[in-house]
């Protein structure tokens, strides 16, 4: 089956000195938006990616910590590469909505985490998957619970 130019990028990169940080460059370049987290994709599979981003003022809210919206983007980021990694090319998908619980003040850097429980079937219906994403803090308290939901589709 052939892979998705982002998952065949990141496999090129991954296992290279400095590969990963290519990597989540190229990535920022494609989706400028991401950059303003300052991400770093760690771990990226089919089913399963890890991201992480610094604390730093950039993401700072008015009690200088982690601000709720840029925790959001980090999982949309988790989200978004897990799907590139997991998706068939013979599909597409897009996100349809996203549910967020704030569990504890984020003070440090953060790491998310998106993780399919099981890998689902991609066949000629649309149909919805929900993706789990945990953000925790440095010392792996989870401050961030989300499921993004995404559409997936055969392309036409």
């Amino acid at each position: 089956m052939a892979q998705n130019p982002t998952y065949a990028m990141w496999n090129r990169l991954a296992g290279k000195p400095v590969g990963k940080q290519l990597f989540s460059a190229a990535m920022c370049l494609r989706v400028p938006y991401f950059r303003t987290v300052l991400p770093s994709v760690r771990e990226l599979r089919p089913g399963r990616c890890e991201v992480t981003s610094p604390k730093w003022w950039g993401v700072y809210n008015h009690i200088k910590t982690f601000h709720a919206i840029a925790a959001c983007n980090l999982a949309e980021i988790a989200m978004g590469m897990l799907a590139e990694a997991t998706v068939p090319t013979t599909h597409r998908w897009l996100p349809k909505g996203m549910t967020v619980a704030y569990v504890a003040k984020a003070e440090t850097g953060l790491r998310a985490v998106a993780e399919l429980p099981e890998s689902p079937e991609f066949g000629d219906e649309g149909f919805e998957l929900p993706v789990p994403v945990t953000i925790t803090d440095a010392n792996g308290k989870p401050v961030v619970t989300a499921t993004i939901t995404v559409w997936v589709t055969k392309k036409k």
